[in-house]
């Protein structure tokens, strides 16, 4: 009798455990299917389809092993593509975070018209990246734009800005820092504003310096939002189409072709899907092995009390 009442009372038990853990995996279902249709599925089709020929018409796609990926190897436009993309890394990330950073300490202390300020720095960020580029796109035109207007103030000749290969790149990385910037203030002024404004106290008593504190205390304090803000960072630098379609289009001579403008114009232009797969999983290999090594280097460093 002891023996079977105890297994009924087992047996309530595992069924009262086991609704409960449905309920909690229906309620994961709709954000699981998601994530399985437009990340991990879309994600395996890509790795597929870059063994494979491109299907046109009547012929189906085949199998190609990695001739697509020793296409790439040959493929010059790849190489410029990847080393403007480097270059555009070098020249955005470290320039936008420290900006970010040296607004949001700026606007983070006591002066009149923070709000205005504040509203200033992000409006950068609110506006279409189409609205962005078009602007710039008057700012760099020969002559009467008004990077040209400033530039004759001091004598200098009109410059055709996006037109030469050795500037135009680097306009586009004006643009980038220029709308990045007030995006990444926005997570630091918040963090800023998460110090307990006791330790500035107890600095300024031992008389220590604003900027030994700020290189002591407060950047410290900030690396756990340093470390999101640079992944976002080198992701928005790999992921940029938008300016250089208004802008460039890639020119001149590739040079502001980035990575994924390049897959863009294998896919949507010349249609050879097999091998804007191809290119798309050495993207996102790129992608992975600079996230990983974010974490594995900064993590150290990375204090989160």
């Amino acid at each position: 009798m002891t023996e079977l009442a105890a297994g009924t009372i087992a047996r309530r038990r595992t069924g009262r455990g086991f609704i409960p853990s449905i309920h909690g995996w229906l309620l994961l279902l709709p954000a699981a299917v998601l994530l399985v249709s437009f990340t991990h599925w879309p994600t395996a089709a890509t790795i597929i389809d870059s063994f494979f020929s491109t299907p046109k018409g009547a012929r189906p796609a085949v199998f190609v092993g990695v001739e697509n990926y020793e296409a790439m190897l040959d493929d010059p436009i790849f190489w410029r593509a990847l080393w403007n993309n480097v270059v555009y890394c070098i020249g955005t990330i470290p320039a936008s975070i420290a900006l970010a950073l040296l607004m949001a300490v700026f606007v983070n202390g006591r002066l009149a018209g923070r709000g205005f300020l504040r509203l200033a720095y992000f409006t950068p960020t609110v506006l279409p990246m189409i609205a962005v580029a078009n602007i710039w796109l008057f700012f760099f035109s020969p002559s009467y734009g008004l990077v040209d207007q400033v530039t004759a103030l001091f004598g200098a000749p009109a410059r055709n800005w996006l037109g030469d290969p050795s500037t135009a790149l680097w306009c586009i990385v004006v643009v980038t820092i220029w709308k990045e910037a007030g995006f990444f203030m926005i997570f630091y002024l918040a963090a800023l504003q998460q110090i307990s404004p006791r330790l500035a106290e107890a600095a300024a008593l031992e008389g220590a310096s604003r900027w030994y504190f700020f290189r002591r205390i407060t950047f410290p304090l900030l690396m756990p939002t340093t470390l999101f803000v640079l992944v976002n960072a080198v992701i928005n630098a790999f992921r940029l189409v938008d300016h250089i379609v208004v802008m460039t289009r890639g020119g001149p001579d590739n040079a502001t072709a980035l990575l994924l403008f390049y897959i863009y114009e294998i896919g949507f232009k010349f249609w050879d899907t097999s091998y804007a797969a191809t290119l798309t999983v050495v993207l996102l290999a790129i992608l992975a092995a600079v996230a990983i090594g974010q974490f594995l280097f900064l993590d150290r460093r990375v204090h989160y009390q």
